[in-house]
C-alpha cells in the first residue's frame, strides 16, 4: 500500500534534516580545525592564519611527542588503565545490577540497597577523604590508584539496572525450571541479550577512564608512572620542564604552543575514535532502554 506524505511533514523532515547537518557541521569543524592547526607551522598558527587546512605544513609537534620514551610510557600506562578499569567496571556492574533489578519478593529490602548506590550520585565522600585512604592502603603509584576509586560508577549502575529489568520474567523463569542457578541465568540469559546497554557502558566507562587526567597527577608521584592524558597536561599544558630533557625543551621553544595541545587533543581522542564506530550502532539503543524503567 502506498503511503502518502502530506505538505507538512515533507517541511518538518527538511528542516529536521537541515538542522542536524547543521548541528553535526557545529560538532565537526571545530576538530578539524584543531587537527589543521596541529599540523601547521608556528608563524603561521600564531598569526591566526589556520582555518580548516594547515598553512605551513609540518609534523614537529607530532613528532616531538612520539619521539619520546615517556610518551609511550604514559600511552601504555592509560592503555593498561583502560583495560583493567573497563573490565573491573562492567564486572561489577552486572554483578550487582542483576540481584538489585529483581523484585522485592526475590530481594527483601532491595530499595535500601539501590538507594545504597544511587545515593553516591548525590553525595561524594570528598577529594581529602578519597585521598587519605588510597595513601593509607598503599596505593600510591600503582594503576590500582587509577581504578579502583572509579570501580563502580553509579550512573552505569542505574542504566544496567533498568536495561536487566526489561528483559522478559517468561525466559528467567524458563532457566530456573530447567534447573539453571542465578549465575547460570546471568551469563547466558540476561547477558547475551543486553549487549546494547553493555557496550554501551563500556563506552562510557572507556572514555571515562581515558579522559581521566586530575588522579593521575595527585595519586602519581614518579613521572613515568603518569597515564597519558597528565603526562600531556604536564609537557604541553603547564610546561613542566621536569618531564623533559633539555634539549626537548629547546624543541617546544621552536613550536607554537596552540600547535602543540591541538596535537594532544588529537592524540588523546583518536582511541575513543577507533573504538566508538564498532560500539556505535549499540549506543542510542542501549542508552534509552536502559534509561527507562521497564
Amino acid at each position: 500500500m502506498k503511503t502518502t506524505v502530506s505538505c507538512s511533514r515533507k517541511v518538518f523532515l527538511a528542516f529536521n534534516n537541515v538542522l542536524l547537518v547543521l548541528l553535526a557541521l557545529v560538532c565537526i569543524l571545530p576538530f578539524i580545525h584543531v587537527i589543521a592547526i596541529s599540523f601547521s607551522g608556528k608563524a603561521e598558527t600564531s598569526a591566526g592564519m589556520v582555518g580548516l587546512w594547515p598553512v605551513g605544513f609540518n609534523i614537529d609537534t607530532y613528532a616531538f611527542l612520539l619521539k619520546k620514551t615517556a610518551f609511550w610510557n604514559a600511552f601504555l600506562r592509560s592503555v593498561e588503565r583502560l583495560v583493567l578499569g573497563t573490565s573491573i567496571n562492567l564486572f561489577l556492574i552486572i554483578l550487582t545490577a542483576y540481584p538489585l533489578s529483581r523484585s522485592n519478593a526475590k530481594l527483601p529490602e532491595r530499595t535500601i540497597y539501590s538507594w545504597f548506590f544511587f545515593i553516591t550520585m548525590l553525595i561524594s565522600g570528598g577529594l581529602i577523604p578519597t585521598y587519605v585512604l588510597v595513601a593509607n592502603l598503599h596505593l600510591r603509584d600503582t594503576i590500582w590508584a587509577l581504578v579502583l576509586p572509579r570501580a563502580l560508577p553509579a550512573f552505569n549502575l542505574v542504566l544496567m539496572l533498568n536495561f536487566f529489568r526489561r528483559v522478559p520474567q517468561e525466559l528467567e523463569e524458563a532457566a530456573l525450571i530447567d534447573g539453571a542457578g542465578h549465575l547460570r541465568t546471568l551469563v547466558q540469559i540476561f547477558i547475551p541479550v543486553s549487549i546494547p546497554a553493555i557496550s554501551t557502558i563500556a563506552l562510557f566507562c572507556m572514555v571515562n577512564h581515558w579522559n581521566a587526567w586530575f588522579d593521575g597527577l595527585i595519586y602519581t608521584n614518579t613521572p613515568g608512572k603518569l597515564p597519558l592524558q597528565s603526562y600531556l597536561r604536564s609537557i604541553v599544558i603547564e610546561m613542566d620542564m621536569s618531564q623533559m630533557d633539555s634539549e626537548s625543551w629547546a624543541d617546544v621553544q621552536e613550536m607554537s604552543n596552540r600547535a602543540l595541545k591541538c596535537a594532544q587533543i588529537v592524540i588523546a581522542t583518536l582511541p575513543i575514535l577507533c573504538v566508538y564506530p564498532f560500539l556505535q550502532r549499540y549506543f542510542v539503543t542501549g542508552l534509552v532502554l536502559g534509561s527507562v524503567k521497564g
